[in-house]
């Protein structure tokens, strides 16, 4: 659930496995060089990251702007992943709103970005909501 003051964003969503701080893996298991001098505790390793283009969280042929500021429903499935959450570890989910470089810059309004110039970039305040009445939510598989 989340409200913007413009008519578009994008929303970058990840899962990541955080390692607990005090881990370190066992040379005798993993080999020497992967033990103490090599400390991974809180290391944080990416499961799944992605993008998606707001204008397109109903349809990816019927785009359509948001309307400022109204609550707003923005679902979508990150392609599912075989990756096991160990034992003391725990899972992070970051959301954001660029990815730039990696991903090209959205101008946060309703628009053709492949043929805007610099002055049809626009600041957006981009809000996530998780109160009693609107929650958002991230729902996981697991497997037995």
């Amino acid at each position: 659930m989340v409200s913007i003051s413009s008519t578009d964003a994008d929303f970058v969503v990840k899962m990541i496995d955080v390692f607990p701080d005090a881990f370190q893996y066992d040379e005798k298991e993993y080999g020497r060089g992967n033990g103490k001098d090599y400390p991974m505790g809180g290391y944080q390793m990416l499961v799944r990251g992605e993008i998606m283009r707001g204008k397109y969280r109903n349809s990816f042929s019927s785009p359509e702007p948001f309307v400022p500021n109204k609550i707003t429903n923005v679902k979508y499935i990150l392609p599912d992943v075989a990756h096991t959450f160990k034992k003391e570890h725990r899972i992070m989910i970051q959301v954001q709103s660029s990815w730039f470089p990696l991903a090209d810059r959205n101008p946060q309004k309703f628009t053709d970005i492949y043929h805007c110039g610099d002055s049809d970039f626009q600041k957006s305040t981009i809000r996530i909501y998780h109160d009693h009445m609107n929650k958002s939510k991230i729902i996981l598989p697991v497997l037995e």
